[in-house]
């Protein structure tokens, strides 16, 4: 059994503690704050994430889990530090290190001991350097110190999934002990292990975050040609899927990527190209085409209903995605504040996500379900694919509606059957005739 320090009980720093002492680790797991852990002694999760809240209780009841805002309590005989905080996105795309540079400070001033730091956030190439002068610079003593990037890929609504099943480890440090210490950490994992240096595991996070959201960029680039050929872009992505050069992951057509992953980890990489004098191209063309994609379903809804003013329109999800309460660059947030603009009435229904989409969306009727949602709507924009709108009764949907226009931003419906259902239909990618209509 190791024990672990962690910096941060937000996303990453939660599933991190909970998952390493569900390996048999002692865990102490800090936050400056003081609501978030004292909630967290009484069993209140800060984030919505399926599972998450039964693992910690079990390793709280266990003893191999605490939750302090101490960081001198958080270090005491710890062997490892995560650094697992925020770096939100500056005004150009940069990611902002405050956060990062705190917990370096934090953890230079109060270790007593040789502890390796590891770096969990995503941060730019070149922080782990940037990290380990800090802490040079600020120990009260000479005390020996290793850093490691080790990067986290963890996927909201299966973080725990991910945590435990992973495709690979990375460790990146210019201690190769350091990080084949790190990289025994996760062994039980059973999982490859790449160790190499602290710039390129950096790099590697920055670079597969980037190329996942490229591929939502094509096959939403597809989806537009689709439209306008009379093709179905589903049936597409699914010929893609099986040549295994491509695989079918991430070529869902939509309204393109949101959270707090893609949006900030693309940006940030194309900035730190334009800071090396590298033209980003390809990065911009993804940004650019993800830009497109809510404004995109503004339009359609627009068209169908020849005008918003006066109308109301339903939203069939909040979150960026289902099996989260995250609102974070989330499409709905766009889409409302475009209708609202254009004299339209919105109502909606998220299954997890309402209570912090409210303070974001001021003037959004929030309502207990799909159904309340539609009654007299003159649209449905369906925004997260949540399972229960699939499931959802089309048949009493069509009744209950003033309307019966449905535009679907994810593609979960079956065009013929809504058509047989009378409903205007209009989805993502999935041409009519040859003019898309």
């Amino acid at each position: 059994m190791k024990q672990i320090a962690v910096i941060g009980v937000g996303y990453v720093g939660l599933v991190t503690a909970a998952c390493f002492s569900d390996l048999g680790n002692k865990v102490i797991a800090m936050d400056i704050s003081d609501e978030k852990v004292k909630g967290l002694k009484r069993g209140e999760m800060p984030i919505y994430e399926p599972g998450l809240e039964e693992l910690v209780e079990r390793n709280v009841n266990a003893g191999r889990i605490t939750f302090t805002t101490s960081i001198e309590e958080a270090l005491e005989g710890s062997e490892y530090v995560f650094i697992c905080v925020g770096t939100p996105s500056g005004v150009d795309g940069e990611a902002d290190l405050n956060y990062v540079e705190s917990a370096a400070k934090a953890i230079a001033e109060n270790m007593t001991a040789p502890i390796i730091v590891i770096n969990k956030s995503t941060v730019p190439v070149g922080t782990g350097d940037w990290v380990a002068d800090i802490v040079k610079t600020n120990q009260k003593e000479a005390i020996k110190f290793s850093v490691v990037s080790c990067p986290e890929f963890l996927r909201e609504g299966s973080a725990i999934a991910d945590f435990m099943n992973p495709h690979r480890t990375v460790c990146g440090s210019l201690d190769r002990e350091a990080a084949e210490k790190v990289a025994q950490l996760h062994l039980p994992l059973r999982a490859p292990n790449v160790i190499t240096d602290l710039r390129t595991a950096e790099m590697i996070k920055y670079a597969s975050n980037a190329f996942l959201a490229t591929k939502i960029s094509f096959i939403n680039e597809i989806a537009n040609i689709c439209e306008k050929l009379g093709a179905d872009v589903n049936e597409v992505a699914a010929g893609m899927g099986f040549d295994q050069r491509i695989g079918p992951h991430f070529l869902n057509a939509g309204l393109g990527y949101g959270g707090s992953c893609f949006p900030k980890d693309v940006k940030a990489l194309a900035y730190m190209a334009e800071e090396m004098n590298v033209e980003p191209n390809i990065l911009r063309a993804v940004m650019n085409t993800n830009g497109e994609r809510r404004m995109m379903i503004v339009d359609r809804a627009e068209k169908l209903l020849g005008s918003f003013d006066g109308k109301t329109i339903g939203l069939f999800g909040l979150a960026f995605k289902p099996n989260t309460d995250d609102m974070r660059d989330a499409p709905s947030v766009d889409i409302a504040e475009a209708i609202q603009k254009k004299g339209g009435k919105v109502k909606a229904f998220d299954p997890v996500a309402m209570e912090v989409a409210g303070p974001m969306l001021p003037g959004v009727e929030m309502l207990n379900n799909a159904y309340e949602v539609a009654e007299n709507s003159d649209a449905v924009i369906v925004v997260t694919e949540w399972n229960e709108f699939k499931q959802v009764d089309l048949t009493k949907l069509a009744e209950i509606m003033k309307s019966p226009i449905v535009v679907d931003g994810r593609n979960i419906y079956d065009p013929e059957k809504m058509k047989s259902l009378g409903f205007t239909y209009r989805a993502v990618g999935r041409g009519y005739d040859k003019n898309g209509e």
